[in-house]
């Protein structure tokens, strides 16, 4: 009978999900960048009058928000490398992670309950 090697638990194989993740959450936070950027260089500069404007119809909110939940979930993958190829205790190492996960759920929350706030 010839004895398999076990298994070591490393990882989970994200390689390739993780890269394009990335990469798809940094285009919409650099759009949305750009977006900020040209407006407030076409309005001269933000004041009240300009900020309430943009974020009185949906359109705005709804961009705003796809935003912080694309930093977040570019804020994820980055956290859980980093946690993986870190922490190697796995009880440690899922408690952070899921610590994370409950902080950047809770962040995307946080901003969709203050841009529909008064709406």
């Amino acid at each position: 009978m010839v004895e398999r090697p076990l298994r070591q638990a490393v990882g989970a194989h994200y390689g390739w999900r993780g890269w394009l993740v990335q990469r798809v959450t940094a285009v919409v936070v650099v759009a949305y960048t750009l977006v900020l950027l040209g407006l407030t260089i076409a309005h001269g500069g933000w004041d009240y009058a300009t900020y309430a404007a943009l974020f009185a119809g949906p359109a705005f909110r709804l961009a705003t928000l796809l935003f912080v939940a694309a930093m977040c979930w570019h804020a994820w993958v980055g956290m859980r490398d980093i946690w993986m190829d870190y922490i190697k205790p796995v009880g440690l190492r899922l408690t952070l992670e899921a610590l994370t996960v409950i902080a950047l759920i809770g962040y995307v929350a946080w901003a969709a309950q203050i841009f529909w706030s008064r709406a």
